[in-house]
Protein backbone atom coordinates (compact mmCIF):
# COMPACT_ATOMS: atom_id res chain seq x y z
CA UNK A 1 0.00 0.00 0.00
CA UNK A 2 1.33 3.27 -0.85
CA UNK A 3 1.85 6.05 2.15
CA UNK A 4 1.16 9.37 0.18
CA UNK A 5 0.76 12.61 2.70
CA UNK A 6 -0.68 15.70 1.13
CA UNK A 7 0.68 18.81 2.90
CA UNK A 8 -0.62 21.97 2.79
CA UNK A 9 -2.00 24.63 4.64
CA UNK A 10 -1.57 29.03 4.48
CA UNK A 11 1.42 30.33 2.34
CA UNK A 12 3.67 31.28 5.59
CA UNK A 13 2.74 28.48 7.75
CA UNK A 14 5.96 26.41 7.07
CA UNK A 15 4.19 24.20 3.84
CA UNK A 16 8.06 24.25 1.62
CA UNK A 17 9.60 23.36 5.15
CA UNK A 18 7.61 20.57 5.89
CA UNK A 19 8.45 19.05 2.40
CA UNK A 20 11.88 19.08 2.81
CA UNK A 21 11.82 17.34 6.50
CA UNK A 22 9.41 15.11 4.88
CA UNK A 23 12.00 14.58 2.21
CA UNK A 24 15.04 14.00 4.88
CA UNK A 25 12.65 11.51 6.98
CA UNK A 26 12.60 9.31 3.94
CA UNK A 27 9.73 10.41 1.43
CA UNK A 28 9.73 10.96 -1.80
CA UNK A 29 8.77 14.97 -2.09
CA UNK A 30 6.98 16.84 -4.87
CA UNK A 31 6.08 20.26 -4.21
CA UNK A 32 3.55 22.08 -6.04
CA UNK A 33 2.53 19.73 -8.32
CA UNK A 34 -1.06 20.64 -10.10
CA UNK A 35 -3.99 18.79 -8.84
CA UNK A 36 -4.81 17.71 -12.25
CA UNK A 37 -1.61 16.12 -12.72
CA UNK A 38 -1.43 13.87 -9.51
CA UNK A 39 -4.12 11.16 -11.11
CA UNK A 40 -0.97 10.08 -13.86
CA UNK A 41 1.63 10.59 -11.08
CA UNK A 42 0.09 8.08 -8.94
CA UNK A 43 -1.19 5.98 -11.82
CA UNK A 44 2.22 5.46 -12.92
CA UNK A 45 4.79 2.91 -11.76
CA UNK A 46 4.56 2.03 -8.24
CA UNK A 47 7.17 3.64 -5.66
CA UNK A 48 9.36 1.56 -2.96
CA UNK A 49 8.78 4.58 -0.08
CA UNK A 50 6.33 6.93 0.98
CA UNK A 51 5.07 9.92 -0.97
CA UNK A 52 4.33 13.72 0.05
CA UNK A 53 2.81 15.82 -2.35
CA UNK A 54 3.07 19.91 -1.31
CA UNK A 55 -0.56 21.44 -2.73
CA UNK A 56 -0.52 25.46 -3.17
CA UNK A 57 -3.20 27.71 -3.93
CA UNK A 58 -0.88 29.18 -6.61
CA UNK A 59 -1.69 26.00 -8.78
CA UNK A 60 -4.53 27.28 -11.12
CA UNK A 61 -6.45 24.29 -10.80
CA UNK A 62 -6.12 24.60 -6.94
CA UNK A 63 -9.95 24.67 -4.84
CA UNK A 64 -10.95 23.03 -1.52
CA UNK A 65 -13.39 20.66 -3.66
CA UNK A 66 -10.37 19.85 -5.89
CA UNK A 67 -8.31 18.49 -2.97
CA UNK A 68 -11.35 17.21 -1.02
CA UNK A 69 -12.06 14.78 -4.36
CA UNK A 70 -8.45 14.42 -4.35
CA UNK A 71 -8.38 13.16 -0.21
CA UNK A 72 -11.44 10.74 -0.85
CA UNK A 73 -10.68 9.32 -4.40
CA UNK A 74 -7.40 7.96 -2.25
CA UNK A 75 -8.94 6.98 0.36
CA UNK A 76 -11.59 4.59 -1.69
CA UNK A 77 -8.50 2.93 -3.63
CA UNK A 78 -6.83 0.41 -1.35
CA UNK A 79 -3.77 0.77 -3.02
CA UNK A 80 -3.45 4.11 -1.33
CA UNK A 81 -2.95 5.13 2.48
CA UNK A 82 -3.49 9.00 2.70
CA UNK A 83 -3.27 11.31 5.25
CA UNK A 84 -3.74 14.97 5.17
CA UNK A 85 -0.77 17.42 6.88
CA UNK A 86 -2.47 20.55 7.43
CA UNK A 87 -0.26 23.29 8.85
CA UNK A 88 -2.31 26.32 10.62
CA UNK A 89 -0.69 29.34 11.86
CA UNK A 90 -2.52 32.33 13.91
CA UNK A 91 -2.89 35.14 11.44
CA UNK A 92 -1.67 37.56 12.74
CA UNK A 93 1.57 35.88 13.02
CA UNK A 94 1.34 34.71 9.30
CA UNK A 95 0.67 38.68 8.47
CA UNK A 96 4.23 39.28 10.58
CA UNK A 97 5.97 36.94 8.24
CA UNK A 98 5.11 38.68 5.11
CA UNK A 99 5.88 42.34 6.44
CA UNK A 100 8.84 40.82 7.61
CA UNK A 101 9.81 39.14 4.12
CA UNK A 102 7.86 42.10 2.24
CA UNK A 103 6.67 39.41 -0.59
CA UNK A 104 3.31 39.76 -1.81
CA UNK A 105 0.61 37.33 -0.71
CA UNK A 106 -0.15 34.87 -3.62
CA UNK A 107 -4.23 35.87 -3.46
CA UNK A 108 -3.63 39.43 -3.13
CA UNK A 109 -0.63 40.37 -5.19
CA UNK A 110 -1.80 43.85 -5.62
CA UNK A 111 -3.34 44.02 -2.24
CA UNK A 112 -2.86 44.19 1.48
CA UNK A 113 -0.88 40.64 2.83
CA UNK A 114 -3.93 40.98 5.38
CA UNK A 115 -6.19 40.66 2.27
CA UNK A 116 -4.74 37.81 1.30
CA UNK A 117 -4.47 35.91 4.16
CA UNK A 118 -7.94 35.72 5.32
CA UNK A 119 -9.01 35.12 2.06
CA UNK A 120 -6.54 32.13 2.35
CA UNK A 121 -7.69 31.05 5.73
CA UNK A 122 -10.94 31.14 4.49
CA UNK A 123 -10.62 29.09 1.19
CA UNK A 124 -8.67 26.30 3.01
CA UNK A 125 -11.12 25.81 6.02
CA UNK A 126 -12.93 22.74 4.06
CA UNK A 127 -9.68 21.28 4.05
CA UNK A 128 -8.54 21.81 7.35
CA UNK A 129 -11.70 19.76 8.79
CA UNK A 130 -10.01 17.10 6.77
CA UNK A 131 -6.74 16.91 8.34
CA UNK A 132 -5.59 13.95 9.54
CA UNK A 133 -2.10 15.87 11.30
CA UNK A 134 -2.78 19.56 12.09
CA UNK A 135 0.38 20.83 12.72
CA UNK A 136 -0.11 24.62 14.75
CA UNK A 137 3.23 26.51 13.99
CA UNK A 138 2.52 29.99 15.20
CA UNK A 139 5.32 29.27 18.30
CA UNK A 140 8.08 26.77 16.42
CA UNK A 141 10.84 27.37 15.12
CA UNK A 142 11.76 25.50 11.58
CA UNK A 143 14.15 22.80 14.50
CA UNK A 144 10.70 22.56 16.40
CA UNK A 145 8.81 22.07 13.24
CA UNK A 146 11.04 19.11 12.02
CA UNK A 147 10.99 17.24 15.58
CA UNK A 148 6.84 17.78 15.57
CA UNK A 149 6.99 16.02 11.87
CA UNK A 150 9.03 13.57 13.25
CA UNK A 151 7.34 11.92 15.84
CA UNK A 152 4.28 11.76 12.94
CA UNK A 153 6.39 10.21 10.01
CA UNK A 154 9.72 9.31 10.29
CA UNK A 155 10.42 6.29 8.03
CA UNK A 156 13.78 5.19 9.22
CA UNK A 157 14.25 1.98 11.13
CA UNK A 158 15.57 3.35 14.45
CA UNK A 159 12.23 5.41 14.62
CA UNK A 160 9.75 5.59 17.71
CA UNK A 161 5.94 5.30 17.43
CA UNK A 162 4.37 8.54 17.93
CA UNK A 163 0.95 8.84 19.74
CA UNK A 164 -2.10 11.50 18.94
CA UNK A 165 -4.90 11.06 21.89
CA UNK A 166 -8.34 12.89 20.52
CA UNK A 167 -11.55 14.37 22.22
CA UNK A 168 -14.67 14.29 20.58
CA UNK A 169 -18.27 14.26 20.11
CA UNK A 170 -20.56 11.51 18.59
CA UNK A 171 -22.85 13.69 17.57
CA UNK A 172 -20.54 15.23 15.27
CA UNK A 173 -19.17 12.26 14.11
CA UNK A 174 -16.58 10.23 14.48
CA UNK A 175 -12.93 11.36 13.85
CA UNK A 176 -10.87 10.03 10.50
CA UNK A 177 -8.33 8.05 10.97
CA UNK A 178 -8.89 6.72 14.46
CA UNK A 179 -6.84 2.98 15.66
CA UNK A 180 -8.76 2.81 18.66
CA UNK A 181 -11.35 4.38 20.01
CA UNK A 182 -13.62 4.35 23.65
CA UNK A 183 -16.97 5.52 24.32
CA UNK A 184 -16.75 7.25 27.58
CA UNK A 185 -20.75 8.63 27.84
CA UNK A 186 -21.29 6.05 30.33
CA UNK A 187 -19.46 8.30 33.13
CA UNK A 188 -21.43 11.30 35.00
CA UNK A 189 -21.75 13.95 33.36
CA UNK A 190 -20.25 17.32 34.55
CA UNK A 191 -22.76 19.47 32.29
CA UNK A 192 -25.69 18.99 34.51
CA UNK A 193 -24.09 20.22 37.33
CA UNK A 194 -23.98 23.69 38.26
CA UNK A 195 -20.58 25.61 37.95
CA UNK A 196 -19.15 23.11 35.50
CA UNK A 197 -21.42 23.19 32.22
CA UNK A 198 -19.19 26.30 31.20
CA UNK A 199 -15.93 24.44 31.73
CA UNK A 200 -13.92 21.66 29.80
CA UNK A 201 -12.26 18.62 30.79
CA UNK A 202 -8.84 20.72 30.73
CA UNK A 203 -9.70 22.17 34.29
CA UNK A 204 -9.15 20.73 37.51
CA UNK A 205 -12.96 21.21 38.97
CA UNK A 206 -14.48 19.09 35.84
CA UNK A 207 -11.38 16.43 35.81
CA UNK A 208 -12.08 15.70 39.95
CA UNK A 209 -16.01 15.47 39.39
CA UNK A 210 -15.13 13.24 36.44
CA UNK A 211 -12.80 11.29 38.32
CA UNK A 212 -14.93 10.97 41.30
CA UNK A 213 -17.23 8.34 39.25
CA UNK A 214 -17.12 4.98 41.05
CA UNK A 215 -16.15 3.49 37.59
CA UNK A 216 -14.07 5.70 36.28
CA UNK A 217 -10.42 4.11 38.40
CA UNK A 218 -11.03 0.79 36.92
CA UNK A 219 -12.06 2.38 33.43
CA UNK A 220 -9.02 4.32 33.11
CA UNK A 221 -6.44 1.60 34.01
CA UNK A 222 -8.41 -1.23 32.18
CA UNK A 223 -8.08 1.13 29.19
CA UNK A 224 -4.36 1.98 29.96
CA UNK A 225 -2.94 -0.90 30.39
CA UNK A 226 -4.46 -2.14 27.20
CA UNK A 227 -2.82 0.64 25.19
CA UNK A 228 0.81 0.03 26.85
CA UNK A 229 0.18 -3.67 26.04
CA UNK A 230 -0.55 -2.66 22.38
CA UNK A 231 2.02 -0.09 21.52
CA UNK A 232 5.45 -2.09 21.40
CA UNK A 233 2.90 -4.67 19.29
CA UNK A 234 1.87 -1.49 16.86
CA UNK A 235 5.81 -0.79 16.72
CA UNK A 236 7.08 -4.32 15.77
CA UNK A 237 4.22 -4.19 12.76
CA UNK A 238 6.04 -1.14 11.51
CA UNK A 239 3.25 1.34 12.55
CA UNK A 240 5.09 5.41 12.80
CA UNK A 241 1.77 6.72 14.65
CA UNK A 242 -0.90 5.42 16.26
CA UNK A 243 -4.25 7.67 16.98
CA UNK A 244 -6.54 6.97 20.21
CA UNK A 245 -9.90 8.58 20.37
CA UNK A 246 -12.20 9.21 23.64
CA UNK A 247 -16.01 10.42 23.02
CA UNK A 248 -18.86 11.42 24.83
CA UNK A 249 -22.06 13.32 23.99
CA UNK A 250 -20.65 17.33 23.66
CA UNK A 251 -16.98 16.69 23.69
CA UNK A 252 -16.09 18.98 25.84
CA UNK A 253 -15.92 17.60 29.46
CA UNK A 254 -15.68 13.45 29.99
CA UNK A 255 -14.00 12.80 26.56
CA UNK A 256 -11.41 16.00 27.12
CA UNK A 257 -10.68 14.50 30.98
CA UNK A 258 -9.94 11.18 29.69
CA UNK A 259 -7.39 12.79 26.83
CA UNK A 260 -5.71 14.88 28.92
CA UNK A 261 -4.82 12.39 31.74
CA UNK A 262 -4.21 9.28 29.23
CA UNK A 263 -1.83 11.54 27.48
CA UNK A 264 0.09 11.96 31.01
CA UNK A 265 0.22 8.36 31.53
CA UNK A 266 1.38 7.25 27.79
CA UNK A 267 3.87 10.26 28.40
CA UNK A 268 5.09 8.91 31.80
CA UNK A 269 5.74 5.62 30.21
CA UNK A 270 8.05 6.75 27.71
CA UNK A 271 5.67 7.39 24.27
CA UNK A 272 5.96 10.53 22.48
CA UNK A 273 2.12 11.91 22.44
CA UNK A 274 -0.18 14.62 21.30
CA UNK A 275 -3.06 15.83 22.04
CA UNK A 276 -6.04 17.11 20.07
CA UNK A 277 -9.88 18.17 21.57
CA UNK A 278 -11.73 18.60 18.64
CA UNK A 279 -14.33 20.46 19.36
CA UNK A 280 -12.54 22.55 22.02
CA UNK A 281 -10.84 23.56 19.09
CA UNK A 282 -13.34 25.05 17.47
CA UNK A 283 -12.67 28.47 19.28
CA UNK A 284 -9.76 30.41 21.88
CA UNK A 285 -6.67 28.05 22.21
CA UNK A 286 -5.86 27.22 25.46
CA UNK A 287 -2.91 24.80 26.67
CA UNK A 288 -2.86 21.81 27.53
CA UNK A 289 -3.07 20.73 30.91
CA UNK A 290 -0.27 17.90 30.89
CA UNK A 291 2.23 21.28 31.21
CA UNK A 292 5.20 21.73 28.46
CA UNK A 293 7.66 19.41 30.45
CA UNK A 294 5.65 16.25 28.88
CA UNK A 295 7.01 15.67 25.27
CA UNK A 296 3.56 16.51 23.69
CA UNK A 297 3.50 18.86 20.84
CA UNK A 298 2.26 22.32 20.55
CA UNK A 299 0.12 20.86 17.78
CA UNK A 300 -1.65 19.34 20.76
CA UNK A 301 -3.39 22.57 22.64
CA UNK A 302 -7.53 22.63 22.44
CA UNK A 303 -9.46 25.82 22.70
CA UNK A 304 -12.88 25.92 24.61
CA UNK A 305 -16.60 25.89 23.13
CA UNK A 306 -18.39 25.93 26.25
CA UNK A 307 -21.67 25.39 24.12
CA UNK A 308 -21.53 21.55 23.59
CA UNK A 309 -22.24 19.33 26.23
CA UNK A 310 -20.32 16.32 27.04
Amino acid sequence: MQRVVLVTGPSGAGRSTAINVLEDLGFEAIDNLPLSLVPRLLDGPSRPGPLALGLDVRNRDFSATNVIELIDRLTRDPLYAPEVLYLDCAPDTLLRRYNETRRRHPLAPDGSPLMGVTSEIDLLAPIKGRADVLVDTTELSPHDLKAELARWFDTRPDRRLSVSVHSFSYKRGVPRGLDLMFDCRFLANPHWEKGLRELNGTQAEVQDFVCGDSRYGEFFSRIRDLILFLLPAHLEEGKTHLAIGFGCTGGQHRSVTLVEKMAVALADAGWPVSIRHRELERRMTVPSAIGDDLPVGKAGQASTNPGNAS
